[in-house]
């Protein structure tokens, strides 16, 4: 069996020092640029081996986090983790022969994004101890959420959430840091991207973000991200006595972070033979992966579509994904294919599962099923498609409506989080601005 050391590179190149997990996580980004990345990963075969249907989510974590993280948790503090941070669990439903739904929507805000983040929340609580960290991140109006949730009222840790020029949804004033907690929601007057440009220039702002210790939730944080690695172990081992042939899963892509985490599951031992990016029009990173060139990356406007979470420009996750074919690129030309889905084959697939299934689909996940279908017709696939659907389908109650004509209501757990917010600040999309705005937080007269 191979240990994971714990130790980290660079993906700007071998030359840069590579620095412990602790270290990766609460930096999250290396001073020379690039994104972190494990320098080994550990082989989970013998795991995998023995877990089955009876196996629960939070089992499968405090098994693997130990051997993953081998020196910052132990199975104890793994397993305290684990059973205290997950009180909800991926869902997997097998429809046919060839195609299943992994339901990532079951947590407290509804998007797949309260699995990973959840994770990292109770991980740093449980590294900080009597240290302290801010966790800066940046988000949409409406999943901006599922940060806020998963770290208020987490000890020695202050959350601020970066949002684009738009309004914001679900948070509570007392949450605040001015009002006693420990949010601070900050409107940007600008783009998505530039709200993830302005989180590189903090952290690498090293006097401001050592002095705030600063470090992010978005996947460019290692910690945030390989935990998502978990739902791709959990679909297997509850497929694995049930099918026959290939084994893909599809994945709505944008800034990566799924594709990514799948790839490592592979690398941690887990049987597939292959990943669907499945993008709609913006398609950012789709030329790269079928041509494995790395000045394919596409820096277009962004067309806004109904799968807005894939609205990208320049996914966050792209150097890691090209560290991976620089490593292999043999094998990653015949492990990830690509698909491009318009809106009108997006609500049209909303459709066709709900008529065929019984089964509504949020437009994200609809972009997945639709590649997954073009895959199994092209290449008279007879094996099995895993599907991610990230996004609980009342959500996006309009689109439903509109492509299946029934209408959705959010559960009450998510009805709430519809409710505007205001933030603490408004600023310009500069460095600047951000500082001032997160040290008047902390400002008493």
């Amino acid at each position: 069996m191979l240990f994971c050391s714990t130790v980290y590179k660079n993906t700007a190149g071998d030359k840069t020092p590579a620095v412990p997990f602790k270290e990766a996580i609460l930096q999250c980004l290396p001073e020379e640029g690039g994104l972190f990345i494990p320098k080994s990963v550990p082989d989970l075969r013998h795991l995998l081996l023995h877990m089955g249907e009876e196996t629960s989510y939070p089992e499968l974590v405090a098994a693997v986090s130990p051997l993953l993280f081998e020196g910052d948790l132990n199975p104890s503090s793994a397993s305290r983790m684990a059973e205290g941070a997950f009180t909800f669990e991926p869902e997997l439903l097998r429809l046919d022969r060839n195609f299943s739904v992994l339901t990532l929507y079951g947590g407290p805000t509804g998007v797949f994004k309260d699995f990973g983040i959840t994770f990292l929340a109770a991980l740093l609580e449980e590294l900080l101890k009597n240290d302290t960290a801010m966790v800066v991140s940046a988000s949409r109006g409406k999943t901006g959420v599922s940060i806020a949730k998963a770290f208020q009222n987490r000890r020695n840790i202050v959350t601020t959430l970066l949002y684009p020029d738009e309004n914001i949804y679900g948070l509570d004033r007392e949450s605040y840091v001015p009002e006693g907690g420990n949010v601070i929601p900050i409107r940007v007057k600008g783009t998505l991207d530039d709200c993830q440009r302005l989180i590189g220039e903090l952290i690498r702002d090293r006097s401001f973000s050592e002095r705030y210790k600063v470090t992010s939730a978005n996947a460019i944080n290692p910690g945030r991200l390989l935990p998502q690695a978990f739902y791709f172990l959990y679909s297997f081992i509850r497929l694995k006595k049930h099918i026959t042939g290939e084994l893909l899963f599809s994945i709505p892509s944008g800034n990566l972070g799924n594709l990514i985490a799948g790839l490592y599951a592979w690398k941690f031992g887990m049987p597939v033979n292959g990943y669907i990016a499945a993008m709609n029009i913006n398609n950012p990173s789709g030329d790269f992966i079928k041509s494995g060139n790395f000045e394919d990356l596409k820096s277009s406007p962004i067309v806004p579509t109904v799968s807005s979470a894939l609205d990208i420009s320049r996914p966050a996750n792209y150097e890691r994904l090209v560290s991976f074919y620089k490593e292999s690129p043999a094998v990653m030309k015949n492990m990830v294919y690509t698909e491009t889905v318009d809106d009108a084959r997006t609500l049209g697939t909303m459709e066709r599962v709900w008529k065929k299934y019984r089964l509504h689909l949020d437009p994200h996940g609809a972009v997945a099923f639709a590649a997954a279908e073009k895959m199994a017709a092209e290449r008279n696939f007879d094996g099995h498609i895993v599907i991610l659907a990230t996004v609980h389908p009342a959500k996006y109650a309009e689109e439903t409506r509109k492509a299946t004509g029934q209408r959705l209501e959010l559960p009450d757990r998510l009805a709430s989080l519809n409710r505007p917010a205001e933030p603490v600040a408004e600023i310009k999309p500069a460095l600047e601005g951000l500082e001032s705005a997160i040290a008047s937080c902390f400002y008493t007269p």
